[in-house]
């Protein structure tokens, strides 16, 4: 499991409202939401064959652009 070492920003009333992680773990972080979103997408293709990676990904891709 990857550990998350994060800071915390705290409010004036000394509640948490932000978290800080450093950049390899939120693009690590950010990898493995992409690829479950590709996988997703592969298993739920309305066509009768799966969606190859690479289709996936143009089809994830052109949602992310056009929202």
């Amino acid at each position: 499991m990857l550990e998350i070492k994060r800071r915390y920003i705290m409010s004036e009333d000394n509640k948490p409202v932000s978290v800080v992680i450093d950049i390899l773990t939120f693009e690590k972080i950010e990898s493995v939401i992409e690829n479950y979103g590709l996988a997703k997408y592969i298993s739920e293709s309305d066509d009768e064959e799966p969606l190859s990676h690479s289709d996936a990904f143009k089809y994830y891709k052109g949602l992310k652009e056009s929202a």
